[in-house]
C-alpha cells in the first residue's frame, strides 16, 4: 500500500503546484451600501418608496451560464436596506411577461425564472443563507455551508420571512422582508458577504452579480461581494420561537390482524436565539407524519441505498456534522435516530441542539435525543458534539464525538453503546480552485478493540475547462457507526442467510474536461468524463473496480444528450442472488454496460427524460430502462410519471427477473398556501404499492394544517398491509 500513497502526495504536490491565490478579490469589486430606511417599506412589491430612490444599487450582471465571461442580456437592479427588525430586499428585474412558473410550492426555485439573494453575515465564506423568490412571490430558503457542491445547499431548512411580487409588461419586480431574528449573524460587524443571482429559465442563461467562476455554483460564498452597511445590525432580543403542535391519527396494520389504533399526540419544538448567530433548539414528542414519504428506487447493487434527512428538527445547522466522512461513510447520520435496527420508527421522547457560530471562527454543534423504548429496543440517548474551526482563509479543523447509549429499565447500560470520534482537516485555497482534506476516525463498542478505525485523505482541483480528485478511504472491518451510515461494509451472504463485515480501501480518480463553444447555435457546453474506482480489502488483495467514460452534450435549448461506457470486474466473495433463485456463486466476474441518456428542453410544458442501458451483468446481462414523463398547467398544476424496467437475464439455476416501478404523482397548487399532492408508487422489487396524499394548509406564515393519508399493498393478490389517516396541526409563535 505504501506506492498508493506514494501516488497520493505526487498527485497532491502537483495540484498545489498549480495553485492560485485569491484574496477575495469580488470583495474589492463588488461592494454595495446600505442605509436605514428613511420611509415606512410597505410589502406589496411596488419599488416605489422614498428609500429604494436614493439606495444603492447593484447591477451590472455577469452571464454565469453558459458562459461566464460575458455581460448579463436581461438587466437586473438590486437595492437593500434595513430598519429595527428587517433586511429588505427590493428586485427589478426587467423582461417579458412570458415567465415560466412551474409551482407555486415553497422550495421549487430552479424549475423556473427567479432570482435570490445569498448573505454571509459573518462574511467567513464559511456558512451563509439564501432566500429566492420568482415573479408570484413563492419563497425558497436555504441554508449554505462553506463549499460549493450539493452537499453545502439545505433547501429542507424553514424560517419566516415575506416576500411580494408584482408583474409588469416591461418587468416584475419583488419586496423581501427578511426578520434579523431568522438569521444568525454577529452584532457589530459592519461588512457581510452578499451576492444576487437570476435566474432566466426561459433562455436557458443564469446571471449573477459579483462573478462566479463557471465551474462553481452560486452558492460559493468564497466569491461573494461586500455589503458595507452604515451601521452594523444590532443584537437582536427575545428572539424565540415556539412550535407546538397537536395530531390525531388513525393506523390499521392488515398483515398482523390487528384493530384501527386512534391515537392523540402533542408535542412541540422551540428555537431560542442565545446569541444572534448561536440557536437552541429543543422538541418534546415530536412528530414528521406530515414529512414527504421517501422515494421508492430500485436497487441493482449488493449494498443499501442513502436517503437523506427530511424532518426539520435535525436540519438546521447540519452540515457541522455531517462534514465529517464523505457520502458513502458517515459517521453521523440523523435518519438513523429514531429507528430500530429493521427500520421501524421509534418514538422520540425529547431532543435539544445547540448550533451555530461561537465566534467569527468557530461553529458548534451540540445534540442529545432521547427515545423511548419499545418491543424490540431499549430506550436509547444519543449524543453528538461537534466543532469547526476555520484556520487560514477557506480551511476547516474538525473535531466530532458521537455516542449511542442503551437504556435498560432507566438504567444505563454498560455493554449496550457505540461511540465514535473523528479529527479532520480540510484545506480550501482563497479561489477553490484546490481542495486537500485528511481525516481520522475510530469507533468503540464492547469487546472490539482492533480494526476499529476509519481513514480518508484527498485532493480535488477545479478549473473552468478541468477538473479532477483523487480519494482515499480505508474502513475498518470493525468500524461501527451506530449513528451513521457506512456503505459496503456489509456483506449479504444468501446461502448461510447471515451478513458479513468485511473493510476495504476505496480509491477514486474521476477526470472531467469541459468544451464551451463561443459560437454554437445550438450547443452550450460538451463534457468529457473518465473515471476509475478500484476497491481492495485490508488485506489489499482485489474486490471490485469500475473504469468508465461518459460524454455530456448540453443544448441551448436545456435539453441534454449523454451516453457512458462502463466496465467492471468484481471478485464476489459471498453468494447473492439479484433474482431470489439460486445464488450467485463466489469468483470473479467481469462485465460491461452501455447507457444512453436524453432530457428534453425543460422549459416546455410537457417534458420528458430517457435512460436506456443494456449490456452483461455478473454471469448474465442486463437492460434497463426509464422514462420519466411531467405535464405542467403552470402555474397550478404538475403531473408526472415515472416508470423504470429492469431485466435480469441469468443462467440457469440463477434465475430471471423483471422488476418494474411506476410511480405517479399528481402536484395542484391552488395559491401559495394551499396544497394537494398524491404519490403513488408500485415497486415490484420491494413488493408494495404505496399511495400517500398530503393536503396542506398555510393558514399563517409557517403555520400549516396537514391531513395525510397513507396506503401500503402487496403487489402479489394486491393484499392490504397497513393504512394510516392523519390530522396536523402547528402554529409558530414568535416572540
Amino acid at each position: 500500500m505504501k506506492y498508493s500513497f506514494t501516488f497520493f502526495f505526487v498527485f497532491l504536490f502537483i495540484i498545489l503546484a498549480f495553485a492560485q491565490v485569491d484574496e477575495r478579490e469580488n470583495q474589492h469589486k463588488y461592494q454595495l451600501k446600505i442605509v436605514r430606511a428613511t420611509d415606512e417599506i410597505k410589502l406589496d412589491g411596488i419599488v416605489e418608496e422614498a428609500t429604494w430612490k436614493v439606495a444603492d444599487v447593484a447591477t451590472d450582471f455577469w452571464q454565469k451560464t453558459p458562459r461566464d465571461d460575458i455581460k448579463a442580456v436581461l438587466r437586473t437592479e438590486m437595492r437593500l436596506s434595513y430598519d429595527d427588525d428587517f433586511l429588505y430586499v427590493a428586485a427589478v428585474c426587467y423582461d417579458s411577461t412570458n415567465h415560466i412558473i412551474p409551482t407555486l410550492k415553497r422550495d421549487e426555485f430552479w424549475g423556473g425564472d427567479g432570482f435570490g439573494v445569498v448573505l454571509d453575515p459573518l462574511n467567513a465564506a464559511s456558512s451563509g443563507f439564501m432566500f429566492c423568490t420568482n415573479p408570484y412571490g413563492v419563497q425558497t430558503e436555504v441554508l449554505l455551508g462553506g463549499g460549493t457542491g450539493s452537499e453545502h445547499y439545505n433547501d429542507e431548512w424553514n424560517n419566516r420571512w415575506a416576500v411580494e411580487a408584482k408583474i409588469y409588461e416591461d418587468r416584475w419586480t419583488a419586496e423581501m422582508a427578511i426578520p434579523f431574528k431568522s438569521l444568525r449573524y454577529e452584532a457589530g460587524r459592519n461588512a457581510w458577504g452578499i451576492n444576487f443571482f437570476r435566474n432566466d429559465k426561459k433562455n436557458n442563461r443564469q446571471d449573477v452579480w459579483a462573478q462566479v467562476p463557471l465551474q462553481f455554483w452560486f452558492i460559493d460564498m468564497g466569491y461573494t461581494g461586500r455589503l458595507e452597511w452604515d451601521d452594523a445590525p444590532k443584537r437582536t432580543n427575545g428572539n424565540m420561537t415556539f412550535i407546538p403542535y397537536a395530531n390525531a391519527s388513525s393506523f390499521q396494520d392488515f398483515e398482523a390482524n390487528e384493530t384501527a389504533d386512534n391515537s392523540f399526540n402533542i408535542g412541540g419544538d422551540a428555537k431560542i436565539a442565545l446569541s444572534p448567530s448561536l440557536n437552541l433548539d429543543l422538541t418534546v414528542n415530536p412528530d414528521f407524519s406530515q414529512v414527504e414519504v421517501d422515494q421508492q428506487v430500485t436497487n441493482l447493487t449488493r449494498f443499501s441505498i442513502f436517503l437523506p434527512e427530511q424532518r426539520n428538527f435535525f436540519i438546521e445547522n447540519s452540515d457541522v456534522f455531517t462534514q465529517m466522512g464523505f457520502r458513502g461513510v458517515q459517521p453521523f447520520f440523523s435518519r438513523r435516530i429514531g429507528l430500530d435496527s429493521d427500520g421501524n420508527a421509534v418514538p422520540i421522547a425529547f431532543g435539544a441542539r445547540l448550533t451555530g457560530n461561537a465566534t467569527g471562527t468557530t461553529r458548534v454543534g451540540l445534540l442529545n435525543v432521547q427515545t423511548r423504548a419499545t418491543d424490540n429496543q431499549f430506550a436509547q440517548n444519543y449524543t453528538a458534539a461537534s466543532i469547526n474551526q476555520r484556520v487560514l482563509k477557506r480551511s476547516r479543523l474538525q473535531a466530532m464525538f458521537i455516542n449511542r447509549q442503551a437504556f435498560e429499565q432507566g438504567e444505563m447500560s454498560n455493554t449496550d453503546y457505540g461511540r465514535n470520534a473523528s479529527l479532520k482537516f480540510n484545506y480550501l485555497s482563497s479561489d477553490g480552485t484546490v481542495e486537500f482534506w485528511s481525516g481520522a476516525h475510530a469507533s468503540l463498542k464492547e469487546g472490539i478493540d482492533k480494526d476499529n478505525y476509519f481513514f480518508e485523505n484527498g485532493a480535488a482541483y477545479s478549473s473552468k475547462r478541468f477538473t479532477t480528485s483523487l480519494r482515499h478511504a480505508f474502513v475498518g472491518t470493525n468500524y461501527f457507526a451506530d449513528v451513521g451510515f457506512i456503505n459496503r461494509l456489509n456483506n449479504y451472504d444468501a446461502v448461510r442467510d447471515t451478513t458479513i463485515r468485511l473493510g476495504y480501501h476505496s480509491f477514486s480518480l474521476p477526470l472531467t474536461f469541459r468544451i464551451i463553444p463561443e459560437a454554437s447555435d445550438y450547443i452550450n457546453q460538451h463534457s468529457i468524463n473518465a473515471e476509475t474506482t478500484f476497491f481492495l480489502d485490508p488485506k489489499a488483495r482485489f474486490v471490485e473496480n469500475t473504469n468508465s467514460l461518459r460524454y455530456q452534450m448540453r443544448f441551448k435549448n436545456s435539453s441534454q444528450f449523454g451516453v457512458r461506457f462502463e466496465n467492471t470486474a468484481t471478485d464476489l466473495r459471498f453468494p447473492f442472488s439479484f433474482t431470489g433463485d439460486e445464488p450467485l456463486p463466489i469468483g470473479r466476474y467481469g462485465y460491461n454496460q452501455l447507457r444512453l441518456n436524453y432530457d428534453s428542453d425543460g422549459r416546455k410544458l410537457f417534458r420528458y427524460d430517457i435512460r436506456i442501458g443494456t449490456g452483461t451483468f455478473y454471469n448474465g446481462n442486463l437492460t434497463s430502462a426509464r422514462l420519466g414523463l411531467t405535464y405542467r398547467t403552470q402555474p397550478w398544476g404538475n403531473f408526472g410519471m415515472r416508470i423504470e424496467y429492469n431485466k435480469l437475464d441469468f443462467p440457469t439455476p440463477y434465475g430471471s427477473t423483471t422488476l418494474w416501478a411506476f410511480s405517479p404523482r399528481i402536484e395542484i397548487s391552488f395559491n401559495r398556501n394551499l396544497f394537494w399532492t398524491t404519490f403513488l408508487q408500485y415497486n415490484t422489487q420491494a413488493d408494495n404499492f404505496n399511495l400517500n396524499s398530503r393536503f396542506q394548509w398555510r393558514f399563517a406564515p409557517m403555520s400549516d394544517l396537514y391531513v395525510v393519508y397513507t396506503d401500503n399493498y402487496a403487489i402479489e393478490n394486491f393484499g392490504k398491509k397497513n393504512r394510516a389517516l392523519v390530522l396536523k396541526v402547528n402554529y409558530w409563535l414568535v416572540l
